[in-house]
């Protein structure tokens, strides 16, 4: 539950500017009307450094759901499918977030394992830092 209107929540989440800022470790998202280019900051995985960008289909139901589905545009190596999804919930919001995040990292096989784990904790320090900044945001326009 987010403790904020949904028209407020809803106007954040559909603002790319915005979202690249409250999103750690992205450094741009350029909007082109549906489509979204997400530009990440390099993430360090097994000692290399890898820099990552893909592009999003943003389908925007007006303060209900946003649908991200991934269109690849040529090397792109990684995609993001999903939903937001705002709904009232007493004087809040209750906003449901379900991304899968595909990558395909330039590493052998044998190292599937240490990648999937290092990419599962930068998935979730996004998510808790992109959570934080998200409620900074609201309650300072509050």
């Amino acid at each position: 539950m987010v403790p904020f209107a949904r028209d407020a929540v809803w106007s954040v989440l559909t603002d790319a500017r915005q979202v690249a800022r409250l999103t750690p470790m992205v450094r741009s998202i350029e909007p082109h009307g549906d489509l979204w280019v997400w530009k990440l900051a390099p993430i360090e995985v097994l000692g290399r450094s890898v820099g990552l960008s893909f592009t999003e289909q943003m389908t925007f139901t007006p303060h209900e759901r946003i649908v991200y589905t991934h269109a690849p545009a040529d090397g792109e190596r990684a995609g993001v499918e999903g939903t937001y999804v705002l709904a009232d919930a007493g004087h809040g919001t209750r906003l449901t977030i379900d991304l899968g995040v595909s990558v395909d990292l330039p590493f052998p096989r044998l190292a599937r394992p240490a990648v999937q784990t290092s990419m599962h904790a930068v998935i979730a320090a996004m998510g808790a830092g992109f959570a934080h900044n998200l409620d900074r945001q609201l309650r300072s326009r509050g």
